[in-house]
Parts: C-alpha cells; structure tokens; sequence
C-alpha cells in the first residue's frame, strides 16, 4: 500500500526546528513524500538556533522537494490535491491565532486553508510560550474545527514558562495514522 502525501508547515519556533526536522527525517525513511512548507520568517530567518539556508539546505535534501515558500506557491496545495494530510510543525501561537480567525497571511496559513478546502486533516503540532495564556482560547476554537488535529501537548517548563505549551514532536508519526483515520489522538493534553 502506497504512504499518504504529507504536506510538513514550519512556523517560527526557531527552538523547536531541532525537534521538527527530525520527525520529517523519520517520515521520509517511513516511505511517505513529504512536502516542505515554510512560512517567510522561517524560511528567511537566521537565529541562534541555525542559519535558515541551512536548514533550507538539509529540508530539500531530505525531501527531495524544493520548500513551498510563498502565498501563491501554496495556493495550489488544494485544489491540486497536493497533501493526503498537513501538519504544521512547528506551530507558533501566532498562527493558531491567524487559523483561528480565518485570516490567511503567510504561506503556511495559505497551505491550511487550501488544503481544508478540500477537507482534508490538518495536525497541528503546537509549540507556544503563551498556549495556557492568550493563545488558549485560540486551541479551543481550533479543538472545535472540523478536520483540525492536535499532536498531544503538555507544558514544556512549568516553573520558569508556565504558560508553554510544547507538542511532543516525537509522536508525530504515530498521530498521522490516527488523523489519516479521523481520530483526535489523545491525551491531547498531558
């Protein structure tokens, strides 16, 4: 039987593209083709965590696909029926917001909308310094959206952050083939 299609959106949580680009890793070496989507600030933006044409650099070799980096180059992922599932990993407070409210700005809120255009799933994969603050009514807006997943998340340091919330990226592979089937994976939070 042939894998899914697997669009993979990274957003600007810089500190978790170590946990991201791993998880992309392993699906490829699971025979799925994975489509690479970053938004501008991800795909422009160096940091302490690395250089972006580095990760640009690894991403491409790994997927054997050019990154989808722009609104119009993600447009298409839709209609063309481009993605058997999305997931966006990482996913900032900032884009769950934008999904939220239906605003579609960057090309990963872009790759979202086509692709629930469609109604397909969308697994987010959350990583948020603000996820039990502001950003919390956006999750439960989104834990009510047709075809929209969460990765089980939990607070990543309670003492010193204890409003983060950080997905556990290493499930990734796991949740596809519950979302693939039209399951939420639980516990979403834990």
């Amino acid at each position: 039987m042939e894998k899914a299609s697997v669009g993979f959106a990274m957003c600007g949580s810089f500190c978790t593209f170590s946990r991201a680009v791993p998880q992309m890793e392993r699906l490829v070496s699971d025979g799925y083709k994975v489509i690479p989507i970053m938004s501008e600030n991800a795909y422009t933006t160096d940091t302490r965590f690395g250089a972006a044409r580095d990760f640009i650099d690894k991403i491409e070799a790994l997927t054997g696909e050019r990154i989808i980096h722009t609104i119009s180059g993600a447009e298409p992922i839709g209609p063309k029926k481009m993605c058997d599932l999305l997931i966006v990993a990482p996913c900032t407070g900032n884009t769950l917001a934008k999904l939220a409210a239906g605003i579609t700005d960057t090309p990963v809120t872009m790759a979202v909308k086509s692709h629930l255009r469609i109604q397909r799933p969308v697994l987010l994969c959350t990583a948020t310094n603000d996820g039990l603050g502001a950003t919390a009514q956006n999750i439960g807006r989104l834990l009510n959206t047709k075809n929209i997943y969460f990765v089980p998340m939990s607070q990543d340091d309670y003492v010193n952050k204890p409003n983060s919330l950080v997905a556990h990226f290493e499930t990734i592979p796991e949740c596809i083939k519950q979302v693939l089937d039209g399951v939420q994976p639980q516990p979403v939070f834990g």
